[in-house]
Formats: C-alpha cells, sequence, structure tokens
C-alpha cells in the first residue's frame, strides 16, 4: 500500500526525469466532480439555503402588479388590384423583418417619450411606484427622461402572435387603470405615428419631384429652342435633315464642275493642236470652234488656188507686167493675206475659248470646294442637330415620366402605408398577476444550487494547497510512498504514557490507520531500490511545520520493530526537536560528536520500547550549521554509521528555508519529500522538488501528511481498518523481504 513504482535508480546513479516516474493528468469524472462538491459541501450548503432563504423572501414580498394587454393587426398595405402598378407581394422573409420593425418601432424611445408626455408619467405616483404626491419634474430633464422611459420600457411587453400579423401590446404595474390606459396610449400613439410618418414622406416625395419637374421643364424648353435655331440655320423644313438647300446646290456644282473641266479640256487640246499644227494644213484638222464655218478657210484656199491658176496662165500669156496680171496678183496677195488673218483669228478663236474653258472650270471647282466647305459644316451641325434632338427626347420623356408619378405619388402612397386595426383594446385587470410561491422558491433553490457548484468549484481552482495523491504525483512527477493520516488518540490516559509514547502513536497504538501508513512507508522504501534496500535515508520538507520530524521518528521506530538496527539522527542543528518527542537529553549530540567532544557510544541514546533504535539528538545549535554539515567529519561520521546499523534515518532542516537538507541529501540513499495535507502549496513543493534534483539527490518519493481520512478525496483509502491480525503475522512477510540485509547488520553499539 502506498507503493507506486518500486523500481527507483540505485543510490549514485546518474539525474533523470525524477526516479523515472511518469503520471499522467486525467480528464475531470464525475467522481472527481463529487469528491470536489463534497469536499465544499459547506460552501454549497450555504449557497443552497440563502438561495431558498431569498426565494422565500421573494415569494412573501412579491407585489401585487396587474398586467393589461391589448392586440393590434398590422398589414403592409392594399391588395395589388388597387394599385396603380402591380407590384410583387412581401416575401415570407420580407414580412417577418417588416412587423420585427414594426416591433422595435413600438418600443423606441421616440414613441415612449411622446407617451409619457401625453400622460405626464414623470408626475404620475403611481407608475414611479411611490406614496404620496411626488414632486413636479419634466421630462426636458435628461436624468428624469432617461428614467421614465427605461422604467416605461421595462415594463412594457411587445410580442409576436405566432403565424400572423397581430402584436399583443400589454404592460404591467401597480394599478389596473394606469395599466390599460397606457397600452391604449402607446396603440394610439403608434396608429398616429404611423399615417404621420407615411404623409411626412410623402410631402418630401412630392416636393422633390415638384422641384425636380421645375428644373426638367426649363431643360426641355431650353433643349427645343436650340434644335429650333439649329433647324433654321440648316435650312431644314420640318425635322427631316436629309431635304436642305445644301445638299440641292452640291450636287448640281458637281455635274457643272464635271462638264466645265470637260470643255477646258477639248479647248485646250483645240487650241495647242492648232498653235502647233502647219497653217497649210489647217482646213484639214479636225473641227474648231462649235459655230464657226470651217469651209470659210477651204473658200479662201480655193480662190487663191484658182487666182493663182488663172494669173500662171496670164502671165505666160500676158506677162506679169499686163495690168490683168497684176490685178490678179495683187488679188492673190490680197487672198492670202485674207488667208493669214483667217488662220490667225482661228487660232486666237481656240484661244480664247480654251481660256473661257479653264475660266469656267476654276469658278466651278472654286464654287465646289466652298460647297463642300458647307457641307461638311453641314454634317457637323447635323451631329450637332441630332445629339440635340436626343437630348430633347431625353428630358421630355424624363419630364412626362415624374409628371405621370407625381400625379400618381398621392393616390400609391396610400396604398403603400400599413393598415393598422386595433383588435382588443386594453381593459383594466381584475385581479393581480402573482407568481406561484413554489415556482420563486424552486427557482431560487435551483440558482443557489448552480451558484453554490459553480463557487465550490471556483474555491477548488483557486485553492494552491495539495490534497489529493494525484494531484501532488502530477505536480512533482514522483511517486507517493504513503499517505499518512491524521494521528488521533485511542483514548488511553496520558499519565500512565512515557514522553515517547506521547508523541511517538506508532507505539501506544501499532494496530491503528496511523501505524499501518508508516508500515506501507517502510514497505516502500524497502522496496524502492534493486537489490538491497536503502541505509540511509532522509526526511525533508519544503517549508517547517510539514511534519518531517513526526515522520522519521514513527518510520525510525517501526523499522526498529524488525530485527534491523536502527539509528535516528536529529540533523536539524537549527531547531531540533527530536529529543523532546523521546524525552532524552539533547546536551550532547551530533554537534558534539563532530567536533569531537564526545565517542558515538556516549553520544546515542535509547529508549525502552524500541530496543533496536539508537537515537543522535542534534547537540548544542552551533553557530554555522551548514560547514558543519558539509565537513568532511560528518562524511566520516556517515560512513562509520553504516557499518554499524541496517538503516540510519536522517531529519533535516526544509530545504527552501536553508541549505542543510540539500547538502545531506546528496549524501543519502533515499530522499524523502513530507508534504502536509492542505498546508503545502503547488509552487512551493515544485520549488523544493527542483532544487533537490538540481543537487543531485536521490528522490525515493513523496509522503502526504496530516490527512484527514473522511475528507472526500480519502474516503475508503484505509477502508480495511476494521481488519486486525497479530503484530507478529503483520511483519513475517516484511521479515523476510530484508532478511539478508538483517542478517549482515553490525552488532549494537
Amino acid at each position: 500500500m502506498g507503493l507506486e513504482n518500486p523500481q527507483q535508480p540505485g543510490p549514485g546513479a546518474p539525474e533523470t526525469n525524477p526516479t523515472g516516474f511518469s503520471t499522467t493528468v486525467t480528464d475531470t469524472t464525475l467522481s472527481e466532480a463529487l469528491i470536489t462538491l463534497r469536499k465544499r459541501r459547506w460552501i454549497l450548503i450555504t449557497s443552497v439555503v440563502l438561495g431558498i432563504a431569498y426565494g422565500v423572501y421573494k415569494a412573501e414580498t412579491q407585489p401585487k402588479l396587474f398586467e393589461a394587454f391589448g392586440r393590434i393587426e398590422v398589414r403592409s398595405g392594399s391588395s395589388n388590384e388597387y394599385r396603380v402598378s402591380a407590384v410583387q407581394g412581401y416575401a415570407s422573409d420580407t414580412a417577418a423583418s417588416k412587423m420585427l420593425t414594426e416591433v422595435a418601432i413600438l418600443q423606441s424611445d421616440s414613441l415612449m417619450l411622446t407617451v409619457a408626455r401625453e400622460m405626464d408619467l414623470s408626475n404620475n405616483p403611481e407608475f414611479l411606484e411611490v406614496k404620496g404626491p411626488v414632486s413636479h419634474t419634466t421630462l426636458d430633464d435628461a436624468g428624469v427622461r432617461q428614467s421614465t422611459v427605461h422604467r416605461l420600457q421595462s415594463n412594457l411587453h411587445i410580442t409576436l402572435v405566432p403565424k400572423t400579423d397581430i402584436i399583443r401590446i400589454s404592460y404591467t404595474c401597480l394599478s389596473a387603470k394606469l395599466s390599460a390606459d397606457i397600452v391604449n396610449t402607446v396603440i394610439a400613439t403608434y396608429v398616429h405615428r404611423s399615417y404621420q410618418t407615411r404623409f411626412d414622406s410623402t410631402q418630401r416625395v412630392s416636393q422633390w419631384l415638384s422641384g425636380q419637374l421645375d428644373d426638367l421643364k426649363q431643360q426641355v424648353q431650353t433643349s427645343q429652342e436650340r434644335m429650333m435655331d439649329l433647324q433654321r440655320r440648316l435650312g431644314m423644313l420640318g425635322f427631316d435633315p436629309s431635304h436642305n438647300q445644301i445638299s440641292t446646290s452640291l450636287e448640281d456644282l458637281s455635274k457643272a464642275a464635271g462638264d466645265a473641266r470637260i470643255a477646258r479640256i477639248v479647248a485646250e487640246s483645240r487650241y495647242r493642236m492648232l498653235a502647233g499644227m502647219d497653217p497649210n494644213t489647217m482646213e484639214g484638222s479636225i473641227e474648231t470652234t462649235p459655230g464657226t464655218a470651217p469651209g470659210e478657210l477651204n473658200l479662201l484656199r480655193g480662190q487663191v488656188a484658182s487666182a493663182k491658176a488663172n494669173y500662171a496662165q496670164m502671165e505666160s500669156t500676158l506677162g506679169p507686167n499686163h495690168p490683168q496680171a497684176q490685178a490678179l496678183k495683187a488679188q492673190i496677195d490680197e487672198l492670202e493675206k485674207e488667208i493669214d488673218a483667217e488662220q490667225k483669228r482661228l487660232l486666237l478663236q481656240a484661244k480664247q475659248n480654251y481660256v473661257v474653258a479653264r475660266t469656267n472650270e476654276d469658278q466651278t471647282s472654286a464654287a465646289l470646294e466652298k460647297q463642300k466647305s458647307d457641307a461638311y459644316k453641314l454634317r457637323d451641325d447635323l451631329v450637332e442637330y441630332t445629339v440635340r434632338q436626343r437630348d430633347f427626347e431625353s428630358n421630355r420623356t424624363l419630364y412626362e415620366g415624374l409628371l405621370q408619378r407625381l400625379r400618381t405619388a398621392g393616390v400609391q402612397a396610400g396604398l403603400e402605408s400599413l393598415e393598422i386595426d386595433v383588435v382588443d383594446q386594453a381593459l383594466p385587470p381584475a385581479s393581480p398577476m402573482l407568481r406561484p410561491q413554489s415556482t420563486i422558491i424552486m427557482t431560487s433553490f435551483v440558482f443557489g444550487l448552480l451558484g453554490g457548484i459553480v463557487l465550490a468549484f471556483l474555491m477548488e481552482s483557486l485553492d494552491t494547497g495539495l490534497r489529493s495523491v494525484a494531484e501532488i504525483e502530477s505536480i512533482t512527477e514522483l511517486p507517493s510512498l504513503a499517505v499518512i493520516p491524521r494521528s488521533r488518540r485511542a483514548g488511553v490516559s496520558e499519565a500512565a504514557m512515557s514522553t515517547a509514547q506521547r508523541n511517538i502513536s506508532v507505539l501506544t497504538q501499532p494496530k491503528s490507520q496511523f501505524a499501518e501508513a508508516f508500515r506501507s512507508l517502510r514497505t516502500a522504501l524497502l522496496l524502492s531500490s534493486a537489490g538491497h534496500p536503502p541505509k540511509f535515508i532522509l526526511f525533508t520538507s519544503a517549508t517547517p511545520s510539514e511534519g518531517k520530524t513526526t515522520t522519521a521518528s514513527n518510520l525510525a521506530c517501526i523499522l526498529a520493530q524488525r530485527d534491523a538496527r536502527v539509528l535516528l539522527i536529529d540533523a536539524d542543528l537549527r531547531r531540533p526537536n527530536v529529543h523532546h518527542r523521546f524525552g532524552l537529553n539533547g546536551k550532547v549530540g551530533l554537534t558534539t560528536l563532530l567536533t569531537g567532544a564526545s565517542k558515538l557510544k556516549d553520544t546515542v541514546q535509547n529508549i525502552p520500547n524500541v530496543p533496536n533504535l539508537d537515537i543522535l539528538p542534534s547537540g548544542p545549535v552551533p553557530p554555522f550549521p551548514s560547514e558543519m554539515l558539509s565537513s568532511e567529519a560528518m562524511d566520516a561520521f556517515l560512513n562509520h554509521c553504516g557499518d554499524l546499523y541496517t538503516h540510519i534515518v536522517i531529519d533535516s532542516p526544509p530545504i527552501l528555508s536553508v541549505t542543510d537538507g540539500v547538502i545531506l541529501a546528496r549524501r543519502a540513499d533515499a530522499v524523502v519529500l513530507v508534504i502536509r495535507h492542505g498546508k503545502s502549496s503547488k509552487h512551493v513543493v515544485r520549488r523544493a522538488r527542483d532544487m533537490l534534483l538540481r543537487s543531485g539527490a536521490p528522490i525515493t518519493g513523496i509522503v502526504l501528511n496530516a490527512v484527514d481520512l473522511s475528507s472526500p478525496e480519502y474516503y475508503g483509502y484505509y477502508g480495511y481498518s476494521g481488519y486486525s491480525y497479530s503484530s507478529v503475522d503483520s511483519e513475517s512477510w516484511e521479515s523476510q523481504t530484508v532478511s539478508a540485509s538483517s542478517n549482515g547488520a553490525g552488532g549494537r553499539v
């Protein structure tokens, strides 16, 4: 019992995870929760009692409240058959959100403030739940307004009747008439607000539409005037941009320019041909200018040829000086002059026709180019005209649409508004509304119970004390060697006892749970190391008053009840207490032995109750205990004791207070850390363990001391307490376990 892990490393083993022991923190189970509640039962009982007392008080003193209620039906406007333009009906989600919106409006501060002003609730004693007259207040004060609206909202309950469009409005107060009046006033104010809000909204829309219509009307007029001005400038009739004067002139000029160019080319070709050809062959050329007789030049040439023939005949017959011949000669010359003149005239006429044709072409081309420029400008104007026409049409369409909307806004707004019907007016209730006393008490009991449970677990979580073995093993990662219960007197008269019997419980109560716990500790220590039981056993603690001296003294007595020889050394040189426990003389002891003032056989003491136990008190308190315990004399003394005794039990000081315990722990075979139940905290124990580990001490395990076995976490831990057996049988197995080591022990000093 108490032996958690017997596989402990032997003395001198290298430092590892504390003795190779590991624990696993399990999840909180129902049994652990019940243990916690049983341990904190007084908190739970107190909380439940307070809850029940509060419930009884509330049940007896609950006010007589009157609840009046009314119902209204809220519909979302007229049906589509009455609408100007049919719209889709409200979806279920939209209708639900709409109803929730109306509930929020009914609970709004503005509506509550209107009701409070109308009924002057801030000066109503029944509303304020006070007796006698009240001082006059005004809702213009922020504090009064806030408190009145808050009180009104807290007592006003607005709920939706499921699967309907009905809203239930109720109010609870001390006056039946006032509760009904408040409900009816809330309904009337809500209905008035609904219609007033819709009317104001319609007015705002109408005003906005009117303003927009005025602007659009001005824009339509301006666009129309600009379009008409541009139409007149373009020479357009009506609204057809394809029929205009410029386009017609452009077609005529294009045709005239083509004809002029052809005429110029023909005239130029005639002139250049006539200017470059032989004059004698001019009469055989192409026709001259139209209107000119092409045969005149040929006639002159025929006359010249006939005259020349007559002249040649006459010259041959009459001679050249004949007057007829000379006259004919003169006629021939005259005809030749006329031919030259005619040729020049024809050439000049062809040139003039060419010049006229070229001039005509130039002028026609210039007029065409000017007309083209006008056409290009016309194209840009037509684009502008199209834009302005579209702008005009757009403004006119928008104007007409808004005008139609404005005309139907009033009718549509009436059809879209909510329809609110009062289903039930609020009537003063006939009797007050009282909650059953059993319900109030039961509710308070449940809340008290829950509060006690929460407080119990809260106190448990805030408690840093170590009380359970599992918790200690989880914190220290060390095995639990034994759980030592709190010592109780067995009713034996103390007058007949010696000092050792009064202080060492295992001597007077060998069959008690206390003695059995130390036997379990003895078994755990003897089996803690493989091969041989530990010889030097050191007991220490993190802080003072944790019971390490009691544990060391009782274990030494238990070890000495066997055939083993045991030496109990009081190594606490600062506050020695072992000699007081056994009623011995403390004038000589460990300090006198280390200083050489006494010898071992003259220093050790014993008691008649335990003949195999030798006790070495601490002796006088030295000025430097740490130096004395770490001296070579101390090493030699311990080595000498190891040859004489089977077990040496050492009681050392707390390791967090002084370093004596750490010094002694390095020389021990087994170090036991004593933890007092409910006293040691988690941080302190963890720090003590870390100090021992860093010093290389062979920590065997922990001992939980002064445990209240009636506490819930240890209930049934020593359930075998009623079982009895002889002292010989109880120790026979343990004697056999270490018989080999006992047979090799030295003789008594």
